[in-house]
């Protein structure tokens, strides 16, 4: 058989490495666990930007409004009225000196016509139409004049038809005629149902040099055309009343000297039929001192609606905004290319945090699924590893790498979890036998297969977190800092001792096990209490669970005990604490020294009261007493807890 090779085009390189969004991850749960929700730790990531070298959808607005202020001091709006009016003063200045050596009446009655042109530039205009000049340069000037205003009037309608316009040449004129035409008939032809893509081919193989932009449907050349269109009325209505009315006058006449005014006015009713939604009363100041032509006026105006509306989705702060809102296009005219790439590197980003599992959407709200958190709580403890490093403390010496134990020669049914190396002989003796007789000449492994060697066992801990979660963590900022401490220790433990039972326990005015799931989504209660007396009771069960276990017990809190538990179940506040608060929490701590386990405590904070509990407690029980800040909370807290858990035996 012959094969051949090449690109593979089924869809995406199945062999490609997922889109790294792992710094995302980790950005995203700093901010959850500081408090935020899902959904807005997502749009505060995209809005900053979530990878180096691309920018956010901060940046990419800064530069909208950048090009908003830069188009708004670009020039005047009344620049084809200045242009107008200097080029009517030229020609009758041009004629007044071509009759003023003549001393027939005649040339007298000129002049006198001549001085009673009104005032206003347009009606001086009708006025000259039939003017029978006599100096050639005026007459030229004055043809100047009506070609510049209809070339302006057509260029404010379709972009660059200027262009196509200049030099004067009666055959193009006509073919924009034509053109004009057959787009009014394209347009009346759709609005019955009768339009075809190929007819819209057909138009722009004859007419496609009018539209520079190159449009592939009718839709995409009717929006174009509108927003000029729109564009336009905004220009008329930010004019004073007198400028309207004479830039009217103006451009009525020059449609009317072209024989486009019938066709122009079609053409305006079908596209505002055609797009009532966009803005066709508003008006927008423009404070440069350059006087703009009417079609560069026209198109400033027009990109300035499309930077608004692309400012808008850029803020993002209307309900069910989401970057699918933000059109590509609009950004690659306003920004260019560049800016394209990286809206699409925040969309990319949006959509791999779901597609790999990291967001989930329930009910309408974002949620950080297991694998992020699992992905947090291997950050946390790889933050701290990392300080364990660059510091003089280190102290994780992994003292027999490779395997659980040593090895006792006997071998027993593998159970999920554990760590033994495979007995790859019984296993694959296990299955031929199970195959046998099956006449299959593949041979299957399947789990009940599978055997380790057995080797001896060694200690193992029963670790308790219990950290305070009550409301003075938030004022003292320690709350962040306390779920990432619970999220590395019970990534360590998972990890690197699996045999170790951790239970983490969060307590204000009652206590309650936490999950690792949990500790993203938890959110502070405005609640009064701090029932260490809870928190212990529900350690000592789970360290009474593990007899078998050397017993680990740490306490992350920055207040004293001010709650307990009551025989009915409800908490007692109190505060200052009671005598009956601390009798009932200190029995706890007299139990835990029984079970012979060590309470290490964190404090968080100098208060006397907090610092007189905790030597006693230390006092009683023996066990050590740390001062932390949240930017050592998790060092001190992973580091303890690798000095205090029993070595491999």
């Amino acid at each position: 058989m012959k094969y051949r090779y090449g690109a593979y085009r089924e869809g995406p390189d199945p062999l490609a490495p997922p889109f790294d969004v792992r710094e995302a991850v980790d950005a995203l749960g700093d901010a959850v666990m500081d408090g935020r929700r899902a959904s807005d730790a997502l749009r505060d990531l995209l809005r900053r930007g979530a990878t180096a070298g691309r920018r956010g959808l901060d940046d990419l607005l800064r530069q909208v409004r950048e090009r908003r202020r830069e188009l708004r001091e670009r020039g005047r709006m009344d620049g084809v009225l200045e242009a107008a009016r200097a080029l009517l003063d030229t020609a009758v200045g041009q004629e007044r000196a071509e009759l003023f050596p003549d001393p027939s009446d005649e040339a007298r009655l000129r002049e006198a016509e001549l001085d009673q042109l009104p005032a206003d530039t347009a009606a001086a205009v009708r006025a000259l139409r039939d003017y029978p000049w006599r100096s050639d340069a005026a007459r030229a000037t004055f043809q100047r004049l009506k070609d510049m205003l209809r070339d302006e009037v057509l260029d404010a309608q379709f972009e660059g038809l200027k262009q196509a316009l200049r030099g004067g040449d009666p055959a193009q004129a006509e073919r924009v005629k034509a053109m004009m035409a057959a787009l009014n008939a394209m347009l009346e032809a759709d609005a019955r149902g009768e339009h075809r893509q190929a007819d819209f081919d057909a138009f722009m193989a004859e007419f496609g040099e009018f539209f520079p932009d190159a449009p592939r449907t009718l839709e995409e050349l009717v929006d174009s055309l509108a927003r000029r269109s729109a564009a336009l009325n905004r220009l008329m209505n930010s004019l004073s009343p007198e400028q309207r009315a004479e830039l009217g006058s103006l451009m009525s006449a020059a449609l009317q000297d072209a024989g486009l005014d019938l066709e122009m006015t079609r053409l305006a009713d079908a596209l505002r039929r055609r797009r009532p939604d966009l803005d066709w009363t508003g008006g927008e100041r423009m404070s440069g001192e350059e006087p703009l032509g009417l079609g560069d006026a026209t198109s400033a105006l027009a990109d300035l609606a499309d930077l608004a509306d692309l400012e808008s989705s850029l803020q993002q702060d209307y309900p069910g905004a989401g970057l699918a809102d933000v059109d590509e296009e609009a950004v690659r005219r306003a920004l260019g290319r560049q800016a394209v790439d990286d809206l699409a590197e925040l969309r990319r980003i949006e959509a791999e945090l779901e597609r790999q599992g990291y967001l989930q959407r329930q009910g309408g709200n974002l949620d950080l699924t297991p694998k992020a958190v699992r992905r947090l709580g291997d950050t946390a403890l790889r933050r701290v590893f990392a300080q364990l490093k660059a510091g003089p403390r280190g102290d994780h010496a992994q003292h027999d790498a490779g395997q659980a134990g040593e090895l006792t020669g006997t071998s027993r049914p593998w159970r999920f979890g554990d760590e033994q190396p495979l007995d790859v002989v019984r296993t694959v003796r296990n299955a031929v036998l199970r195959e046998a007789g099956s006449g299959s000449p593949a041979l299957r492994l399947l789990p009940e297969d599978f055997e380790v060697h057995e080797t001896e066992n060694r200690t193992a801990a029963a670790v308790c977190l219990l950290v305070d979660l009550s409301y003075s963590m938030v004022t003292r900022g320690t709350w962040a800092a306390a779920k990432q401490t619970a999220l590395a220790l019970h990534t360590l433990v998972r990890t690197k001792f699996p045999r170790d039972a951790v239970q983490i326990i969060g307590f204000s005015n009652y206590a309650r096990r936490l999950q690792p799931e949990e500790m993203t989504s938890l959110d502070w209660s405005m609640v009064q209490g701090t029932n260490l007396h809870h928190a212990l009771l529900l350690a000592g069960r789970h360290l009474d669970s593990h007899p078998n276990h050397d017993p680990v017990v740490l306490v992350v809190t920055d207040g004293e005990p001010t709650a307990h538990l009551r025989p009915d179940g409800h908490y007692l506040f109190d505060y200052p604490p009671s005598p009956e608060t601390l009798v009932l929490t200190f029995a706890e701590v007299d139990k835990m020294t029984r079970r012979g386990a060590t309470l290490n405590v964190f404090m968080l904070a100098d208060d006397p009261r907090l610092v007189s509990f905790v030597d006693e407690l230390a006092h009683r029980n023996g066990g050590r007493v740390f001062s932390a800040t949240a930017e050592n909370l998790s060092l001190t807290v992973v580091t303890d807890y690798l000095k205090s858990r029993p070595p491999h035996r």
